[in-house]
């Protein structure tokens, strides 16, 4: 089995990060985990925030930026994504207010070319509003991916809980990055350590070895017990299986 490598979305260590920056990502690497995702930088400096990363081993491989600064600060955006060896870049949600899909679609293919001259890659992380909604005769995440140059980076969680299979969307679009997530099994759907709920992951890390998956990426947006016992547990999974 080809092996991926496996990142930490640090959105799930918020406050930890907030706190100590360079103390968690110690945590993460000692956990084994090859990268991070970042998602802000714990209010500490771009060179900071690299040497802090070195130190530790770990790759930065993506980083969410909102919509709003990729629209108007693209340029100091793509400056430190650069410094920091990022290679995708990733638009992470939409406002109420952002949900124009013909304008945004508009929006992504410019901020796409402008990434790829650069040398990065535009992504787009979706919920289930995507999923949901329709534009142009189809799921608005669809027409966002075939009217665009951009990258999806699916989550297995918003895609079944829109009632979606993550299989048949890796297969179609073939994703770079896949963010690794599990669901309740009871009505409240709430997010889950891995393994321990009803997401159907084996055909998702089955489709690996076809689709060009290049990051596996680990996160929990919320945790009924500790944050960072959730990510070690969902380590620990990743391990059993031989995935990490």
């Amino acid at each position: 089995m080809r092996k991926i490598p496996v990142a930490l979305q640090l959105y799930t260590l918020r406050d930890e990060v907030e706190k100590d920056f360079k103390g968690t990502l110690r945590k993460v690497a000692d956990m084994g985990f090859d990268g991070v995702e970042l998602a802000g930088h714990g209010g500490l400096g771009i060179k900071e925030v690299r040497d802090a990363l070195q130190s530790c081993g770990l790759q930065a491989i993506s980083s969410h930026v909102p919509l709003s600064h990729l629209r108007n600060d693209l340029e100091k955006i793509l400056e430190e994504q650069l410094e920091l060896g990022v290679k995708f870049i990733v638009c992470p949600y939409l406002t109420e207010e952002e949900r124009d899909y013909a304008l945004l679609i508009t929006d992504l293919n410019a901020i796409g070319k402008r990434c790829d001259e650069a040398g990065l890659t535009l992504c787009y992380h979706h919920h289930d509003f995507e999923v949901l909604a329709e534009y142009n005769g189809r799921p608005a995440l669809a027409s966002i991916l075939e009217e665009t140059s951009v990258k999806p980076e699916f989550d297995l969680y918003w895609l079944t809980y829109a009632g979606e299979s993550p299989t048949k969307w890796i297969e179609r679009y073939n994703p770079p990055l896949v963010h690794l997530k599990d669901m309740t099994t009871d009505e409240e759907r709430f997010f889950a350590e891995l393994g321990t709920g009803g997401v159907d992951l084996d055909p998702v890390f089955a489709s690996g070895e076809s689709a060009d998956i290049q990051w596996w990426i680990v996160e929990q947006d919320a945790s009924k017990t500790s944050p960072i016992e959730s990510v070690r547990k969902s380590m620990d999974y990743l391990k059993l299986i031989g995935l990490a």
